[in-house]
């Protein structure tokens, strides 16, 4: 480990940016596809409902695949799982793009959720074992400005490419960058020593995990369909489920080469800064999935002005993130959380008074004012969970923290995706209650014109039904984060020489 923590690459800022771009791709493809929803969906020629398989494959893959990112990381070296990973990565979007039907789709982009697992990890591996101790917490903010550009490219370049061009394009637009990423990797790391670790695989924990977390995404994202614990099929997946996760715990807590290293839990600053992680950012997926949705399909907006609109989220984290980098080790990493946090739920609740008549401008500068909140999420509560770490143990709390964040935006893709539709489903009920022969009102619609004129009245209560749900959806997260801030006190500050140099152990 001190050989790789004292090894440096002949072009610093040239390798970092490599590194960065891989990340970018994940954080790319993981809000790239939010805007190209409704027109993947239409050409495929299933629901909006059934359309959110493509975020959810790739989620739910992307974290299965996690756990075994540090196993594979001792075996064959962090730069060869890295450029190995970013190949795999190009190969499986390059047949997302040519996918010809829905079920071709979800499965190409399941395979690149598991090349994409290795990315961030290794990314944070490798960036805090090429630069100096004093210059790491920057490495930890230039990943958390990578995590925040991309839902300012992702939208509006998603948008452009499926609005001027054709949705394919949304995947084929990383064989360029990951090409060029590959061949800097490799010629600036090459030499980089590794010395291999032959540890055994943890089969039965893997196999266990796949099962478990695999079919507990699909009874989330069935069950919409066959109207939940009705159906023998969800309650049986959902038993299942449960049981394939019980036994992996307690597996992974006896076994010698676990899968997962649950044993990290057992420190305070690791399982109340994952479990915040990964509350925080599933909020942050819901929003981004859900506002550009929502924009296109109940308030007219092209994929290009669905993405320009949620795109100011990232600007303010571009210029503040590196500051934050610079002079993190002298704040409090939890004040700044709990500011994050505070600042999320502000502007959700900001969302919760939207009407069917707000306009751009509006929700643009909402989404800019949300973005100081995610310029204060990312690094801090990366240095938090991290801070009391050292060696080997920050490869495997990086994947863990990592997998557990992305499996949580995965069920909350599935989960908010039901509500949303669920909630609009009851308010249109209650809406429509009155629409009756009984009704005076509703009495003067005959004749000719009656089908026409029913009609219309249905299109704005479906219109008004979806606001109200996304009003209710915006009440929830703001009540979240709100609940989120008095935790973060509850771990202990991280000092300087953690925040800045921890992995140097």
């Amino acid at each position: 480990m001190s050989q790789q923590q004292g090894f440096q690459p002949a072009n610093l800022a040239l390798c970092t940016f490599a590194i960065a771009l891989g990340v970018f791709m994940q954080v790319l493809d993981s809000t790239i596809a939010n805007v190209s929803l409704p027109t993947i969906a239409g050409n495929m020629g299933v629901s909006l409902n059934q359309g959110t398989w493509v975020i959810t494959s790739f989620t739910v893959s992307n974290a299965i695949g996690l756990p075994v990112t540090a196993w594979l990381s001792r075996r064959i070296g962090e730069v060869h799982l890295y450029v190995g990973a970013l190949i795999f990565f190009l190969i499986t979007s390059f047949l997302c793009g040519i996918a010809q039907s829905m079920n071709e789709l979800v499965v190409f982009r399941a395979l690149q959720g598991l090349a994409a697992a290795p990315l961030f990890p290794m990314s944070q591996v490798l960036l805090m074992s090429i630069f100096p101790a004093a210059k790491r917490s920057m490495a930890l903010a230039l990943l958390g400005m990578v995590a925040v550009v991309g839902p300012i490219v992702g939208p509006i370049l998603g948008g452009w490419l499926t609005y001027d061009y054709s949705w394919p394009w949304i995947f084929f637009i990383n064989i360029p960058i990951g090409i060029f990423a590959v061949m800097v990797v490799l010629s600036q790391l090459k030499d980089r020593p590794h010395k291999p670790v032959k540890a055994p695989l943890d089969y039965v924990g893997f196999t266990a995990l796949v099962l478990g977390v695999g079919v507990l995404q699909i009874v989330l994202d069935k069950g919409n369909d066959l109207d939940w614990f009705s159906d023998p099929w969800i309650i049986g997946g959902s038993v299942f489920a449960v049981i394939m996760l019980v036994f992996l715990v307690i597996w992974e807590l006896t076994d010698d080469h676990p899968i997962i290293n649950l044993r990290l839990f057992a420190n305070r600053n690791f399982r109340l800064g994952t479990i915040l992680l990964t509350l925080g950012f599933s909020g942050f997926f819901s929003i981004n999935l859900i506002l550009p949705q929502w924009l296109q399909s109940q308030m007219g907006y092209t994929s290009v002005w669905a993405g320009l609109a949620a795109a100011p989220m990232g600007m303010i984290p571009l210029f503040l993130t590196p500051i934050l980098g610079r002079f993190g080790p002298k704040l409090d990493m939890r004040k700044l959380a709990a500011l994050s946090f505070m600042v999320i739920s502000l502007s959700c609740f900001l969302r919760s008074n939207f009407t069917t008549d707000v306009d751009f401008q509006t929700i643009a500068l909402i989404q800019l004012f949300m973005g100081i909140g995610i310029s204060l999420f990312f690094m801090p509560m990366t240095t938090i969970l991290l801070s009391d770490l050292s060696g080997p143990a920050i490869a495997d709390a990086a994947s863990l923290s990592t997998f557990i964040r992305t499996l949580g935006a995965s069920f909350a893709s599935s989960v908010t995706t039901w509500f949303w539709t669920h909630d609009a489903s009851l308010h249109h009920s209650v809406l429509t209650e009155h629409i009756n022969p009984y009704n005076p009102l509703a009495a003067e619609f005959s004749g000719e014109n009656a089908t026409s004129a029913l009609m219309s009245i249905n299109n704005t209560i479906n219109h008004q039904s979806y606001m109200l749900s996304t009003l209710d959806l915006f009440d929830i997260l703001m009540w979240m984060f709100v609940v989120l801030i008095p935790f973060v006190f509850l771990t202990t500050r991280p000092r300087a020489t953690h925040a800045s140099g921890g992995a140097a152990h």
